[in-house]
């Protein structure tokens, strides 16, 4: 008898730290259940700041305005991100973040590697999460982009046109009016099977546990 499948949907934005702590957590979640349950996972979008200009922002003045954040408090958050990211193998840049930027390209390319090349989705998705939240890069300029592309084994040419173009602008659209409309109003988030949610980026236990007892469910 086959290992039950769970169908997987990643909810998350490149610019999200908690979404590159939750998405390392969930595979090494995948890799302990191996055997025992099968999946397969899909990166869906969610951009937590749509109207980000060109150029982004201080990403200090984004959160203390966005949140009410100190800088106390932030210093707080970014050590705490950096253990949590140690914990489950994601290493943060040593110093803050400075900038935070527009991730709707980035989307669109994930959503093209889903399409034409799935198997290397999640590759370009690390590649994106590493650029931003370990080296800082500029998420919404060409060159960081096709550098990501290619770090994730995909065809930069086949990308470059694809971001000079309007290609996916609608279907990326559409489906992060989809996830909204679900009720998703933060990300992480781990749509199984179409109808369960697991919110924020949990430890790897948890991710364990709902993903034993969602199959036990659907089973």
């Amino acid at each position: 008898m086959s290992a039950p499948t769970l169908h997987l949907e990643f909810v998350s934005d490149v610019s999200c730290p908690w979404c590159a702590i939750g998405l390392s957590a969930l595979q090494r979640a995948m890799a302990e259940l191996d055997g025992e349950l099968q999946f397969t996972l899909r990166c869906q979008p969610f951009e937590l700041n749509p109207d980000m200009p060109p150029g982004g922002e201080d990403l200090a003045e984004h959160l203390m305005r966005k949140y009410g954040s100190t800088a106390a408090q932030l210093t707080q958050v970014r050590d705490t991100l950096r253990q949590r990211g140690a914990d489950v193998g994601f290493e943060f840049g040593t110093g803050p973040r400075g900038r935070i930027y527009n991730t709707f390209n980035a989307h669109r390319l994930l959503h093209w590697a889903g399409v034409a090349h799935g198997d290397q989705q999640l590759a370009l998705k690390r590649a994106l999460l590493r650029a931003c939240h370990r080296d800082g890069r500029a998420m919404d300029t060409t060159e960081v982009l096709l550098d990501c592309v290619g770090a994730a084994g995909l065809n930069e040419s086949e990308a470059r046109d694809l971001l000079a173009s309007d290609r996916y602008v609608d279907e990326v659209r559409l489906l992060e009016a989809f996830y909204a409309e679900a009720g998703i109003q933060a990300v992480p988030a781990v749509v199984v099977n179409q109808e369960h949610v697991i919110p924020g980026g949990q430890p790897v236990e948890v991710y364990v546990q709902a993903l034993r007892e969602i199959a036990a469910l659907d089973g």
